[in-house]
């Protein structure tokens, strides 16, 4: 699997409103908000990032605004862009990875897989092609 960037960073968190005034009020950083998630591709350092509702992780992951009570909650989610998600998910899998998420393709055009780490981070892997268009 070769990683391309790491496209993005969210805190994971059940009160956003709050966690939202942290990073934006407290700490400074220009976040936008849409449906109660919150972010910014104008931080240095990182494609982006944002502060991600566990509702909405849910609902990404398993199509259900609760997140599992058999499954830990994630903290934090990170994305690694990568050249091909397929083949990634397939070596992770092999590799003894539990995905959540296999090979979904989201409405904006990404391609994402998704497992969790034994310290509760959300990891993405992805194909983000807003990321490789020419600038």
């Amino acid at each position: 699997m070769k990683i391309e960037c790491i496209a993005g960073f969210a805190t994971i968190t059940k009160e956003p409103a709050a966690s939202a005034a942290l990073y934006r009020d407290i700490l400074g950083l220009p976040l936008e908000s849409r449906d109660d998630y919150s972010f910014s591709d104008h931080v240095a350092g990182a494609k982006h990032f944002g502060v991600w509702p566990l509702k909405q992780a849910a609902q990404s992951c398993f199509g259900k605004d609760a997140w599992p009570d058999e499954i830990p909650l994630p903290q934090a989610w990170l994305e690694f862009d990568v050249e091909g998600v397929e083949k990634a998910t397939t070596e992770l899998e092999s590799k003894g990875c539990r995905m959540l998420v296999k090979n979904k393709k989201e409405p904006w055009g990404q391609i994402v897989s998704r497992f969790l780490t034994p310290e509760g981070l959300l990891v993405g892997i992805t194909f983000t092609p807003s990321l490789r268009e020419k600038k």
